[in-house]
């Protein structure tokens, strides 16, 4: 049985280097236990890439209106955009903790907050993390990470994110 990761909607931007190849824009991305959207957006916010991911499988329209299919996120974006997109596992890493589904290892920096995850060949650091919110807010809502970069084999994603909400299915 998969285990899933917590519904939410996120706002930010992305950087992709891969030798020669390379992206940066805007990504909008919404999850839910059961399905995924995501935008991709240029520089100057024209959409790019739709990733939509369901129980079916998944799909990516571009720009020029073209649609692809595959069974899965990884899959596609490579044959399509060029480099892997690892969304099993980001669906956990943006939310600061690792995939139940592999072994991993965690580092934490001196405040207890995860400074890097290694887990399916992927090494995550986490380089910033967003302004404590009110009192009120749930802990987790307070040391919610900002800015994370994903390595393996010289492909590297860079995630800032700049807005975060909590979604419920």
């Amino acid at each position: 049985m998969e285990a899933k990761s917590a519904g939410f909607q996120l706002i930010g931007r992305v950087s992709v280097k891969e030798g020669r190849n390379g992206f940066s824009g805007g990504v909008q991305w919404r999850h839910m236990q059961d399905d995924d959207q995501i935008l991709l957006l240029s520089p100057v916010g024209q959409a790019v890439g739709q990733i939509e991911r369901s129980a079916d499988g998944v799909s990516l329209i571009t720009a020029e209106q073209e649609h692809y299919y595959a069974d899965n996120v990884e899959e596609l974006t490579e044959r399509v955009l060029g480099w892997r997109l690892p969304l099993s596992g980001l669906q956990y890493w943006v939310q600061g903790t690792n995939s139940p589904d592999t072994p991993s290892e965690i580092d934490l920096d001196m405040m207890g907050r995860v400074a890097a995850i290694r887990q399916n060949g992927w090494e995550i650091t986490y380089a910033g993390y967003s302004q404590a919110v009110p009192a009120e807010a749930p802990q987790s809502e307070a040391a919610r990470a900002r800015l994370l970069t994903l390595n393996r084999n010289g492909l590297r994603i860079r995630l800032v994110i700049d807005e975060w909400n909590t979604v419920n299915d």
